[in-house]
């Protein structure tokens, strides 16, 4: 199957490591031209190092915080300057800290929801003008919470869900531009962020970590975690010509743990 990939232009938001990196990597396998960018400019200098000695192939960076608007602004603009427009946009940060309703404060609300949620918006508003030009491709990545809450994750909860209802709005708003927008929601992928949360959860449980990974697998009919690759050819294939009759959907990459229809 030919994706048709090569030389579009895409910006892989939080792309300095996890699942933002393994997508940023098989994009450019493919033929795109790839922006990467996070907060560290180390890290991205190291990923781009990686990039050109493991897998021959050339990306940009450029650092930005998508909590602040004028970051979202400077680096929508550099990348459709450096790469020539922007044909694909993955939209993706890292995830809200854990907490129950009551020990959760209204700073740590208004966090989430900057990152988790208006990101999101702020970036899709800001790459539009350039979208619109030939149509693209928007991914937005949430979480398996989309279908299926997860305790001690009530940001998370929250504000994933508003992806939902926006990516579901903006695919008839969009189509007409023919830019299809679609969700990609991660289960148990082996990633920094899921250490993070078997940790929160041996803590909150008071048992070790293994234990929790090993209970975590248990309920996965594949009985193992996913890796960063499985989770980003998934989004590729988003990105790509090949799915161009796919809008407005919410994907599991989960290996069959969400129980919900």
């Amino acid at each position: 199957m030919d994706l048709n990939l090569k030389n579009k232009k895409a910006l892989v938001v939080a792309s300095s490591q996890g699942l933002g990196k393994a997508i940023a990597a098989q994009l450019a396998q493919e033929g795109a031209k790839v922006m990467i960018t996070s907060r560290d400019e180390a890290k991205l200098q190291a990923v781009q190092k990686e990039f050109r000695d493991h897998y021959n192939v050339e990306v940009e960076y450029h650092r930005a915080d998508v909590t602040n608007p004028e970051d979202i602004k400077q680096l929508v603009k550099y990348t459709a300057e450096i790469l020539g427009g922007i044909d694909i946009l993955i939209n993706n940060a890292g995830g809200p800290p854990g907490g129950t309703f009551e020990s959760l404060t209204d700073e740590d609300w208004e966090k989430a929801f900057q990152l988790n949620l208006l990101s999101h918006v702020r970036l899709i508003r800001d790459a539009l003008p350039e979208l619109k030009k030939n149509g693209g491709r928007i991914i937005n990545i949430a979480s398996s919470s989309i279908k299926q809450p997860i305790p001690g994750l009530l940001l998370s909860n929250t504000f994933r869900l508003g992806i939902v209802g926006m990516t579901k709005t903006l695919s008839e708003e969009l189509a007409a531009y023919n830019i299809l927008i679609n969700t990609v929601a991660p289960g148990r992928i082996s990633t920094d962020r899921v250490d993070y949360l078997d940790q929160h959860n041996a803590d909150r449980q008071n048992i070790s970590k293994e234990e929790v990974a090993e209970r975590a697998k248990s309920n996965i009919p594949l009985r193992r975690y996913g890796t960063p690759e499985e989770f980003a050819n998934v989004v590729t294939f988003l990105a790509s010509d090949a799915s161009s009759y796919v809008t407005g959907s919410s994907i599991l990459v989960d290996g069959g743990m969400v129980k919900a229809l």
